[in-house]
């Protein structure tokens, strides 16, 4: 698959439990649901993904497990990132191994790397295995914002394809695009900003709304190739009190639980994401009932 490939409602999966361990047979009905719903990426081990609570080999086997359903008929975008560069490089080449089409790699939290930092790690992990990275921006985890013009130097390296922005800031996306290399993906972070970001010059969204609602998150993304004006208006008003929802405690809590209200797996996280409070059910379910995606 080529870099053009990565576009469109791409899905931050979240990783089902069945009390602590991973369920497999969930996740890997989870994948083939998106897929059939009409998402047009998946992202196995992400943030939602609880990737910072799995172990190396839940990590890995959740990343083949989802290479597995795909059978190539979408991206698998794995989420390797580390913030030791020897991890993620590890983490980076089992996904190569495993089939994946990308990897998505945070920028190195806690460490507080300056841009030079950011460069070597990022440009270490690209030289060192021959996978398409998407660099994914999200300073309020991370501490460290990836500058604009960081990223357009990262963006000359072959193997650097995109980025996944969760800045809020959809002038990023223009202001990237007018530097960096034809063909750059320009990925929000931010369900909320995902049209806006699509005006500035985007061109998809990974997303958590799309765990629960994932033929309106794609849909809005293909009408906005269509030109589809009022359709893209329609389900952005609807998918729009989701969004918030989806963050009234910390993720992936509410969407997990959204997601066992729809039947798709239990509500289980491990700690330190605990169960949320019946007030926070409260909220999803009615968003999710004013959404259409619950009857009621």
């Amino acid at each position: 698959m080529g870099h053009a490939a990565f576009r469109g409602s791409i899905t931050a999966l979240i990783t089902p439990f069945n009390g602590y361990a991973v369920d497999e047979k969930a996740f890997q009905s989870f994948v083939e649901w998106q897929i059939k719903e009409g998402s047009h990426g998946v992202v196995p081990c992400g943030t939602t993904g609880e990737s910072p609570t799995l172990s190396h080999e839940e990590h890995r086997r959740v990343v083949e497990l989802c290479i597995e359903v795909a059978k190539g008929r979408v991206p698998v975008i794995a989420g390797t990132g580390s913030n030791s560069t020897t991890e993620a490089i590890e983490l980076t080449k089992h996904a190569k191994d495993a089939g994946a089409d990308a990897a998505l790699i945070v920028a190195p939290y806690y460490n507080k790397p300056t841009q030079e930092g950011l460069k070597l790690h990022f440009r270490a992990i690209a030289d060192a295995v021959d996978l398409p990275i998407i660099l994914y921006n999200v300073p309020a985890r991370t501490v460290v914002d990836i500058s604009v013009e960081t990223v357009i130097d990262l963006a000359k390296h072959p193997n650097i394809a995109g980025i996944k922005e969760a800045t809020g800031d959809v002038s990023r996306a223009t202001a990237i695009k007018l530097g960096a290399p034809e063909g750059f993906c320009l990925l929000s972070g931010d369900d909320g900003t995902a049209l806006g970001f699509l005006a500035h010059g985007g061109t998809g969204c990974i997303s958590v709304t799309s765990n629960i609602a994932p033929r309106l998150c794609a849909q809005m993304q293909d009408n906005w190739t269509l030109e589809s004006t009022d359709d893209i208006a329609r389900i952005r008003d609807i998918l729009h009190p989701l969004h918030g929802v989806l963050f009234c405690e910390p993720s992936p809590s509410p969407a997990k639980y959204a997601a066992h209200l729809l039947g798709l797996c239990e509500p289980d996280t491990r700690l330190p994401i605990g169960p949320l409070t019946a007030k926070s059910k409260a909220r999803i379910e009615e968003a999710m009932r004013g959404a259409g995606l619950l009857a009621g």
